[in-house]
């Protein structure tokens, strides 16, 4: 397996710790997504195990998209400080393979990538009420447009230019989705739309 954790100390703890186990073989333990993607074309692992939240141009779910695409054989364990219901959608949307809390204990862990290794699919329990009550999105794609620019500090004047619409229009689009996410402004829009994964 290929370990990809950014956070020094609990990369060398897992890789200490799986390495106990007889049928668990760490062939590279890294620090990003882009390098987790590098090293699974050298190594040709059966299973990645990695973190969500990395540092370099791609997250962890990325890492985990362009491994399956590049080789498919090999299945991906995702690993997370906190699930976060946005995280938790973008990883079963991706069909990842696994999706584990970096509380679990490290029995917990190793059972999870032998599943995985063997084709099963698995989900932290503690995860599984999350994911049973994700909420569909309920903004349009028009509206998921304004808010991600919202979302990167844009004034109404200006997505209006950008979307190619007036700023009447973009500020009634701006208050739908304050209604509709029952937000108390559009910068707790943007924070619950972020976390739910929408944005």
């Amino acid at each position: 397996m290929l370990l990809a954790e950014d956070q020094h100390i609990i990369r060398e703890a897992l890789v200490t710790l799986l390495s106990l186990e007889p049928d668990i073989e760490i062939v590279q333990a890294v620090e990003s997504g882009d390098a987790a993607v590098a090293a699974a074309m050298v190594h040709r692992p059966d299973v990645v195990v990695l973190d969500i939240d990395m540092p370099g141009t791609i997250d962890g779910l990325d890492a985990a998209a362009q491994v399956r695409t590049r080789l498919p054989g090999c299945r991906a364990l995702m690993l997370t400080g906190h699930g976060k219901p946005g995280h938790l959608r973008r990883a079963l949307s991706s069909q990842v393979d696994g999706f584990m809390l970096k509380t679990a204990s490290p029995e917990e862990l190793a059972s999870a990538i032998r599943k995985v290794a063997r084709g099963e699919r698995v989900l932290d329990p503690s995860l599984a009420v999350t994911a049973w009550n994700l909420a569909d999105n309920p903004l349009t794609p028009r509206e998921a447009d304004v808010l991600r620019l919202v979302a990167e500090g844009s004034e109404p004047p200006e997505i209006a230019e950008r979307l190619f619409l007036s700023a009447g229009t973009v500020r009634n689009y701006i208050t739908a989705i304050v209604t509709k996410l029952n937000a108390r402004n559009r910068t707790d829009a943007v924070r619950i739309a972020s976390e739910a994964g929408w944005i």
